[in-house]
């Protein structure tokens, strides 16, 4: 049994619980300051009757995709131009590796003098932070394309598009959706600084008014339903690259 691969994982969360639950059972800290599994429990089923819950979770979520889907979208040509092209790397590796270290929720301010408090800022500002990063991981994995393969195909009469179809994109398939995966994290950050800063409705916005009346009960409930939406998120992610590279794995 403990050798199944969910058996460990599970045993982790539940010990965490079991901590949880036993802290504040005790009485030893105020639960002003760590409410209880069960307080927490009966927040989220009163916000999910009122129909917040889903209404908050549905918003930062497709904040986050549309964000990240037009980042990876772009980053993906970008990223194997770069890798391929020697005058486009050194063109822009330079600028990207500039911008990519300017924290992105620094840009909120001027997001929002440009576009408002709508929608597109908040979708711009995930596309900011992970676009950077997403390029040029999948720079680096183009650039680690083994040069035996290349040469290989050239010997036998590929030239251009086959190669990069044929041989450069079936070998960087499982590093750029690593990069992809492991970049959507960043992208839930982001979407919930944004929506503490201006936003009518979303898991960010509910933390920050929860705040603001000290719910803290509220406050635990959105940050797990924010790490379930993206352990979700994650293993989809993990059962896409099985799928699509198995031959990889």
């Amino acid at each position: 049994m403990i050798r199944h691969p969910w058996a460990l994982g599970i045993l982790g969360i539940a010990s965490v619980l079991l901590l949880w639950w036993l802290i504040t059972a005790s009485g030893a800290v105020n639960k002003l300051f760590l409410p209880s599994p069960q307080a927490v429990w009966q927040a989220g089923q009163l916000q999910w009757n009122s129909g917040l819950l889903l209404k908050d979770a549905v918003a930062s979520i497709q904040r986050v995709f549309i964000g990240f889907a037009l980042s990876a979208g772009l980053a993906l040509p970008v990223g194997i131009a770069m890798g391929t092209n020697v005058v486009i790397c050194r063109l822009l590796e330079p600028l990207m590796g500039l911008i990519r270290y300017m924290p992105a929720p620094a840009f909120i301010p001027l997001l929002i003098i440009y576009f408002g408090l709508e929608e597109l800022p908040k979708v711009l500002l995930i596309f900011i932070g992970t676009f950077f990063f997403n390029t040029l991981m999948i720079m680096d994995a183009v650039k680690f394309v083994p040069r035996e393969l290349v040469e290989t195909a050239l010997t036998l009469g590929g030239r251009g598009l086959p190669i990069l179809t044929r041989v450069v994109a079936p070998f960087i398939a499982p590093q750029v959706l690593d990069t992809y995966r492991i970049n959507m994290a960043s992208a839930w950050n982001l979407v919930i600084v944004a929506e503490l800063v201006a936003a009518t409705e979303g898991l960010g916005k509910r933390i920050s008014l929860a705040q603001r009346f000290l719910r803290t009960d509220e406050i635990f409930m959105g940050l797990i339903v924010i790490g379930l939406i993206g352990l979700v998120i994650d293993l989809g992610f993990r059962a896409l690259m099985r799928r699509a590279c198995a031959w990889a794995t």
